[in-house]
C-alpha cells in the first residue's frame, strides 16, 4: 500500500494516485460465495434483459410507447449490470484490487449513468400510466412513439451530460490522504471523501444528482399514483377499477425493486451505524437485484411478452423434435 501512496503523481498542483485500491468485502469468511451469488444475478440479468430487448426490437406489435419505455429500462438494466459486476469479479477473483485512475473515473461514470437512466425511465413509465388512466381519451394524442422516443433522447442526453460533468470534476481534486476506496466499485461518494482540497462544487453536483434522480423521481411517482387512485375512486364498479389497476402492477413492482433497497439502506443508516461490510453488501444488492428481477417481472406480468417468448420457444422446440424423430 505504501508503494502505491508513494507513486502519487503531481500535475499542475493536482495530486492524483496512479491507482485506487478497492476494498470490497474484508474480514468475512467465505466472502467468495457472495461474489458467486453476484455472478449468478449478473448472468440472469444479462440473459433476461437481452431477451426482453430482442423481443421488443424484433416484434413490430410491441413498437408502442409503453414498450419503448420497457426497452429503455431493459437497456439501462443491462448497462448497469455490465458497468460494475464483471469488473468487480475481475478485481476480487484475480486478487488484484487495484484500479487505475482513468479506469476508476470510467467505472464511476457508467455505473452512475445507468442508475440515473433507470430512475428516469421509471418516472416516464409512471406518467404513461397516469395519462392512460386519468386521461384515457387524450392518451394517444399526448403519448405516441415519436413523443416517447424524443423523451428518451432528451433523458439520455441530459443524464449523460450531467454524469459526465460530475466525473470530469473529479479531475480537479487532489488525493493526498489515501488511495483506498471503501466500496465494491469506484464509488463517487467514497472517492470524493478522500479529496484533500476544496470539493464544494463536487458536493453540489452530487446533491443535485441525488435530488434529480432519487428524491424527485420517487416524489413524482407517488404523486402519479395518488392521481391514479383518485381517478379510480370515481369509477363506479370494482371490476373496472381492478382492470385499470392491473395495468399498473408491473410498473409498481419495478418501482419497489428499485427504490425499496435504497430506502431500507437509508433507514438502516439512520437507526444504526452500518459497518463497511454491511454497507457494501446492502449497496451492491440494491444495484444487482433490480436488473435481475425486472425482466422476470416483465415476463410474468406482461401477457404480450410472455406469449411471444412462449411462441418463440415453441417454434424452436417443434422443429428440433421433428429432426430428432427423423
Amino acid at each position: 500500500m505504501s508503494s502505491l501512496n508513494s507513486s502519487f503523481v503531481q500535475n499542475m498542483s493536482i495530486v492524483r494516485p496512479e491507482y485506487f485500491f478497492i476494498t470490497g468485502l474484508s474480514g468475512i469468511p467465505y466472502s467468495s460465495y457472495y461474489y458467486i451469488f453476484l455472478c449468478v444475478t449478473y448472468f440472469i440479468a444479462v440473459i433476461g434483459n437481452s431477451t426482453v430487448i430482442l423481443v421488443i426490437a424484433l416484434e413490430r406489435s410491441l413498437h408502442s410507447p409503453k414498450y419503448i419505455g420497457l426497452f429503455n429500462l431493459a437497456l439501462a438494466d443491462l448497462g448497469e449490470s455490465n458497468a460494475w459486476i464483471p469488473n468487480t469479479m475481475k478485481i476480487f477473483f484475480s486478487e488484484s484490487q487495484y484500479m487505475s485512475y482513468n479506469a476508476c473515473l470510467a467505472n464511476m461514470f457508467f455505473v452512475n449513468l445507468f442508475v440515473t437512466l433507470q430512475s428516469a425511465t421509471l418516472v416516464v413509465l409512471a406518467l404513461d400510466r397516469y395519462i392512460a388512466i386519468c386521461l384515457p381519451l387524450r392518451y394517444h394524442a399526448i403519448v405516441n412513439n415519436t413523443v416517447m422516443s424524443l423523451v428518451f433522447v432528451v433523458i439520455w442526453a441530459f443524464n449523460t451530460s450531467l454524469v459526465a460533468l460530475a466525473a470530469s470534476l473529479m479531475t480537479r481534486l487532489s488525493f493526498c490522504k489515501s488511495n483506498v476506496v471503501e466500496s465494491y466499485f469506484c464509488d463517487y461518494g467514497p472517492v470524493l471523501q478522500m479529496a484533500c482540497n476544496d470539493n464544494s462544487i463536487n458536493m453540489f453536483i452530487t446533491n443535485l444528482i441525488v435530488a434529480l434522480f432519487l428524491v424527485a423521481p420517487l416524489f413524482v411517482i407517488v404523486l402519479s399514483y395518488l392521481g391514479i387512485v383518485f381517478a379510480l375512486s370515481k369509477i363506479t364498479t370494482w371490476e373496472a377499477r381492478l382492470k385499470a389497476l392491473k395495468t399498473c402492477v408491473s410498473h409498481l413492482l419495478l418501482v419497489v425493486s428499485f427504490f425499496l433497497p435504497i430506502i431500507c439502506i437509508f433507514i438502516a443508516s439512520l437507526i444504526t451505524s452500518l459497518t463497511l461490510n454491511a454497507r457494501i453488501i446492502s449497496a451492491s444488492l440494491s444495484l444487482s437485484l433490480p436488473p435481475m428481477l425486472n425482466p422476470i417481472i416483465y415476463v410474468l406480468n406482461t401477457a404480450e411478452i410472455r406469449d411471444l417468448i412462449q411462441k418463440l420457444l415453441k417454434n424452436r422446440i417443434v422443429p428440433s423434435s421433428k429432426n430428432i424423430s427423423k
